[in-house]
C-alpha cells in the first residue's frame, strides 16, 4: 500500500521533490500544507507559493495556516493519518505535536551536507565561504534547528563560476532523487540514523539586502563569491552617483586579476574592461546594471558614463558620497 504522505513546503525548492511525490508509485501525497498567499509585485497581489501552484494543478488539498500551532490547522492535519511527513523549504519551524504525529516521523529535504550549514540560506553561504562542495541531507526531524539524524547525503561540487540560483536548481533535483531513494528503505527499517557531530556544525543565517553591499576592502576572491551567492536577489552592489543623485549599481559578473590599487580605485576603464582595485587583487567587471535600467556589459556601461582610470567606486559609510 502507498505510504500517505502530507507535503509540507514553501519555496521553489521544494517543487521538484513534491513533483517527484506525485509521480511516484510507492507514495500517495494526501496533502499540501505552504504558507499563506502574500501580496507581491507593483499592485501587491496575493501570490500562491510555489508550491500551492503545483498542488492545486495536481488537485491536492492545499492547508496554508498561518501558524503551524494553530488548533484548527492541527485538527485537519491528524485527520489526514499521514504516514510521514516530507517537509522542504517550509519556512517554519514545527512544533513537537507536528512531529510526533506521523507513524514514520517528519522527514526534511535540507540543501547542505549536515551538519555544516544548518539554517535559512545554506546554499548561499556555502558559495559565499568558497566551499569546494555542497550537497543534500535528508534528516528526520527534531525539535531543533537541522539536529536531526541524517538518513542520507549525497555531494556535489560547486563549479567556479556556478551562481545560488543556479546551484538551487541542482540540488533540487538532486534532493528529490535522493528523497525517493531513502524514504522506502528507511520506512522497511532498512537504514541507520547517523547522529550529527554538533561540535563541526555551522549557522547560515538568513540574508538580508544589505549582504550585498560590496567592501571594496575585502579580497577579490571574496567580492567575487558574494557576487555568485547573491544571484539573484540581493545581488551585490555599490552606491552609485549619477545626475546628481545616487543609484544601486549591481555587479553581476566579474573575474579575478592579479592588479594592486586603493581599494575602491579604477584601475582601468576603456573599451576593453573596467577594472576596479580590492584589498587583495582586483576584479575585472564583465556585467552590471544600474537601478532602473538594464544588465548591460562594462563596455556599453562606459559608453554612457564617463569614468577613468584613477576614479574611486569606494562609497563612504558615513554618508558623505563617495571618496
Amino acid at each position: 500500500m502507498p505510504l500517505r504522505i502530507v507535503f509540507m513546503g514553501t519555496a521553489e525548492l521544494a517543487c521538484a521533490s513534491l513533483k517527484a511525490l506525485l509521480a511516484s508509485a510507492t507514495s500517495q501525497v494526501v496533502a499540501a500544507v505552504t504558507r499563506p498567499d502574500r501580496p507581491k509585485g507593483r499592485d501587491m497581489k496575493a501570490q500562491p507559493t510555489p508550491v500551492k501552484t503545483i498542488a492545486k494543478e495536481a488537485g491536492l488539498p492545499v492547508l496554508q495556516p498561518e501558524k503551524a500551532r494553530d488548533p484548527n490547522f492541527l485538527s485537519e492535519l491528524t485527520g489526514l493519518k499521514p504516514d510521514v511527513i516530507i517537509v522542504v523549504a517550509y519556512g517554519q519551524i514545527l512544533p513537537q505535536i507536528i512531529l510526533d504525529l506521523p507513524t514514520f516521523g517528519c522527514i526534511n529535504v535540507h540543501a547542505s551536507l549536515l551538519p555544516k550549514y544548518r539554517g535559512a540560506a545554506p546554499i548561499q553561504w556555502a558559495i559565499l565561504d568558497n566551499e569546494p562542495e555542497t550537497g543534500v541531507s535528508i534528516m528526520k526531524m527534531t525539535a531543533g534547528l537541522d539536529t536531526g539524524d541524517v538518513l542520507s547525503r549525497r555531494a556535489t561540487p560547486i563549479g567556479p563560476d556556478e551562481t545560488a540560483d543556479l546551484l538551487h536548481d541542482r540540488l533540487a533535483v538532486i534532493g528529490a532523487e535522493l528523497l525517493l531513494e531513502t524514504l522506502a528503505p528507511y520506512v522497511a527499517g532498512a537504514i541507520t540514523p547517523q547522529r550529527q557531530d554538533n561540535t563541526a556544525s555551522s549557522y547560515a543565517r538568513k540574508i538580508i539586502k544589505e549582504d550585498g553591499r560590496m567592501d571594496w576592502s575585502r579580497p577579490a576572491l571574496e567580492l567575487r563569491n558574494r557576487m555568485r551567492a547573491f544571484t539573484p536577489w540581493p545581488g551585490a552592489f555599490v552606491n552609485w552617483s549619477a545626475q546628481g543623485r545616487s543609484r544601486l549599481l549591481k555587479i553581476w559578473r566579474a573575474q579575478i586579476e592579479p592588479r594592486q590599487g586603493r581599494p575602491g580605485e579604477i584601475l582601468e576603464a576603456g573599451k576593453a574592461a573596467l577594472v576596479v582595485a580590492c584589498g587583495t587583487d582586483a576584479l575585472r567587471i564583465e556585467q552590471l546594471q544600474l537601478e532602473g535600467g538594464r544588465k548591460m556589459t562594462a563596455a556599453e556601461f562606459l559608453t554612457g558614463h564617463e569614468l577613468k582610470a584613477g576614479d574611486s567606486l569606494a562609497w563612504r559609510p558615513n554618508g558623505l558620497g563617495f571618496e
